[in-house]
């Protein structure tokens, strides 16, 4: 066995070289004598069977084994050269190339990917000025306020008007199309949230103005994508009568809200809930700011201050996953001919490229700034703030994780935690907070 390592940069290297057919053939010979020890064939007592009978029965099964062990230890001896720890690489050795000649002997070559190792440097210089978010008085009391109504009873208004928007206006409605009353269009005595959207486009505002006891004919659009395909698109006509208006009556805002509100803080007071209003809607903020503003020109600045070598699976796999989003967005027409032409993919991939590129450098800069910072993230808080996350969302935060787990989703929603608490932990201290 023969073999040239390649070293093209940090992040990747190449392995060339022969196997003989008198190797594989010895490898042969070792794992024949091996399994003659152990194994049962009929007509042969065990651990007396020929090894040419077991080299003649499972032929084929022993020379892809043979084969292997030779790439193995090829494998390990040029990773010792190009010293380059077992730990440190990225994915399974590739193996590029691997053909026989009419005597057996076998060519190959192995791709290896392995961690980059760069200096982060004065990382921290590279934070853009920022503005310390502030909430003033007005926002904590509209918070106040919308908090008094949540809770709030629904109760008929005590002087008869016309519907405005926030209103729960009782109506019964049914519904025509071309004359004729369609399935699933009729109700009588339904609560609707004048604004909430909940009903079809145009519907809710044409309920604004309507006065008790009054009847009106609204015509509406039902959306193209609708799901009966009777209706959709289709212009309908609904007869609705106006019975009654209801409103939710806001609490006081005082002590007794606070204690509703914050039911494990003892003693609490509107003063109270004041504070922790405020602290919510500052850490809101913060965050908003960070995420949509501060994060994205960070992330940009370490990128291009940052220069060393990608690991080339790594970097194939972020553009093949990019063009697949683009090939899933296009039409049938537009995939057929991509597919009847080969530079066009290779042009796609091209524009890709640097994007992808930007984004695989984002996530070694973001695992190293993580391990200088010593934040982590245990699987265990990855659960937690899924099933809460879930359970917020009326969902069934088990059946959740479990969809995530079997999905592969929770390596991605960890390393997105990690880069969560890496940042606000960087731009918190550069806030001077």
């Amino acid at each position: 066995m023969t073999f040239k390592t390649n070293k093209i940069d940090e992040a990747n290297a190449n392995i060339t070289g022969t196997i003989s057919a008198e190797t594989v053939d010895k490898n042969i010979d070792k794992v024949a004598k091996q399994a003659a020890k152990t194994m049962d064939i009929q007509g042969f007592r065990k651990g007396k069977v020929p090894v040419a009978i077991v080299k003649a029965r499972y032929a084929d099964k022993m020379t892809q084994d043979a084969e292997g062990e030779a790439l193995r230890s090829i494998l390990d001896d040029a990773l010792v050269e190009l010293k380059i720890a077992n730990t440190d690489l990225i994915g399974e050795p590739a193996v590029t190339k691997f053909e026989k000649d009419d005597n057996n002997n076998i060519t190959f070559e192995i791709s290896v990917s392995c961690k980059p190792q760069f200096d982060l440097g004065d990382y921290k210089s590279l934070v853009p000025k920022m503005k310390a978010p502030k909430v003033d008085d007005k926002e904590i009391k509209e918070q106040l306020n919308d908090m008094a109504a949540q809770g709030a009873p629904l109760t008929k208004i005590k002087r008869k008007r016309a519907v405005k928007s926030g209103d729960h206006a009782i109506i019964d409605f049914e519904g025509f199309k071309d004359g004729v009353a369609f399935d699933g269009g009729k109700a009588d005595g339904h609560v609707l949230e004048i604004g909430s959207n909940s009903f079809i486009p145009g519907f809710e505002d044409q309920v604004i103005g309507m006065k008790y006891d009054e009847e009106k004919e609204i015509k509406v659009t039902f959306p193209e994508e609708y799901q009966s395909k009777d209706l959709a698109g289709a212009d309908v006509v609904f007869k609705v009568t106006l019975h009654e208006i209801q409103e939710r009556v806001a609490a006081e805002l005082d002590d007794e809200l606070a204690k509703k509100m914050l039911p494990q803080e003892k003693d609490a007071t509107i003063d109270t809930l004041k504070e922790k209003l405020e602290d919510q809607l500052l850490s809101q903020k913060k965050n908003q700011y960070f995420t949509e503003e501060i994060k994205p020109s960070y992330i940009e600045a370490l990128v291009k201050s940052i220069n060393f070598a990608v690991p080339a699976s790594v970097l194939e796999q972020e553009i093949n996953q990019a063009l697949n989003v683009k090939v899933k967005a296009m039409s049938e027409e537009e995939i057929k001919a991509l597919q009847e032409n080969p530079d066009e993919v290779k042009k796609m991939r091209d524009e890709i490229k640097p994007e992808a590129l930007n984004s695989v450098k984002a996530t070694f800069i973001i695992d190293a700034l993580a391990k200088e910072e010593k934040i982590e993230v245990t699987d265990q808080e990855v659960t937690q703030t899924i099933y809460y996350e879930a359970m917020m969302g009326g969902q069934d935060g088990q059946a959740v994780i479990k969809q995530y787990e079997e999905a592969g989703y929770l390596p991605m929603i960890k390393m997105s935690m990690i880069e969560s608490k890496v940042m606000i932990k960087i731009l918190d201290e550069a806030l001077g907070k």
